[in-house]
């Protein structure tokens, strides 16, 4: 079993911030490089707790199918996703946030675990965890990009955020 853990400071609102992370648009623009696509199951928008949403994507030469559930969530300050079915024998995401100063401290703390017994523990020491790294940072970079840039009007409704 592998943990990930990350964290970036992003000079946004804490609600702009906590809902471009559970935004499935945000999510597909933020994994374009996998061709991120959900496609049963919430499909757009924001997703809820207790919403399941399935995608399709291509992660190692080959095109896979994950599905995960949003089994906790405390707005604006956490929630938390899990495979319901997918290609790991566990997956549990959660995603922390925390505002300070005006600035949103987010977390991500990822528990894994690759099938496959010892091979499948090879695999995740050799390159898999250093995989799924580099691919929750670029994801983080671009929703910070979408946070502080105002770009994320393109994704959520801005009447929503007024004060």
């Amino acid at each position: 079993m592998a943990r990930i853990c990350i964290a970036v400071e992003i000079n946004a609102a804490l609600p702009i911030v906590f809902d471009l992370c559970r935004s499935i648009d945000m999510h597909m623009i933020s994994t374009k490089g996998s061709n991120e696509k959900a496609i049963v199951g919430t499909i757009t928008g924001l997703i809820q707790k207790n919403e399941t949403v399935t995608w399709q994507a291509k992660h190692l030469f080959k095109t896979r199918t994950f599905k995960s559930v949003i089994s906790a969530m405390q707005p604006y300050h956490y929630f938390k996703d899990e495979m319901l079915a997918g290609d790991f024998k566990t997956f549990k995401h959660e995603h922390f946030f925390v505002e300070k100063k005006g600035k949103v401290f987010m977390k991500d703390v990822l528990i894994l675990e690759a099938p496959y017994g010892i091979i499948g523990k090879m695999v995740m020491a050799l390159f898999l965890k250093k995989y799924i790294t580099k691919f929750l940072l670029r994801r983080n970079y671009i929703i910070k990009q979408y946070a502080e840039s105002g770009e994320w009007k393109k994704i959520l409704n801005a009447n929503d955020y007024q004060h």
